[in-house]
């Protein structure tokens, strides 16, 4: 059965180890044929102050980076409330989206005047989202039904979407979205 074992600077807090125990387990099982519950994570903690040095230096450890759904999610949240300024807060400057037909955009204020045309309104309703944790940073897949209204003041509900998003270093860098409006009559 295989044993992770991982030292760390004190001051991680407690939802910072545990992703981290869940991730290293995963990465785990990813990898080799071993029981979940065989697979054992241990994690170390040292004091900064006395217990490390690096070149004779005390360190001090890396700031814990936000979950990437949690991320999305709030980044989504933000622009449903139109907030655009919040929403910016999490996009990298290069950030990019494409939706579908393969209309492009860097900026949210694109987003919006794009969508103007389409509906007043719409609302994400989230069945789950998915995180792959990569070399650059993170994917996060986000599944679920848009509901809102369509600009003759009729409602619609129940038409699915997919969003993937790319996240490096606590930053949103791209997202694709996929959906079922234009079958829908948009």
């Amino acid at each position: 059965m295989p044993v992770v074992t991982i030292t760390l600077m004190k001051g991680y807090d407690v939802e910072t180890r545990e992703r981290l125990a869940q991730r290293l387990t995963n990465a785990v099982l990813s990898t080799i044929a071993a029981p979940r519950d065989g697979t054992t994570v241990m994690i170390y903690e040292v004091d900064p102050e006395v217990g490390y040095r690096r070149g004779g230096i005390p360190r001090t450890p890396g700031a814990p980076l936000p979950s990437p759904a949690e991320l999305v999610t709030d980044f989504l949240a933000a622009m449903e409330a139109r907030d655009l300024e919040r929403a910016r807060s999490f996009l990298d400057k290069n950030f990019e989206m494409t939706f579908p037909g393969g209309a492009t955009f860097s900026k949210l204020e694109e987003l919006v005047e794009w969508a103007k045309p389409r509906y007043k309104s719409v609302r994400k309703v989230y069945d789950r989202f998915d995180e792959a944790i990569t070399e650059q940073g993170a994917v996060v897949y986000c599944f679920g039904t848009l509901e809102g209204e369509w600009l003759d003041g009729s409602s619609f509900a129940g038409i699915r979407f997919i969003d993937r998003f790319s996240v490096a270093e606590g930053k949103l860098q791209d997202q694709r979205v996929w959906n079922d409006m234009g079958e829908m009559g948009a």
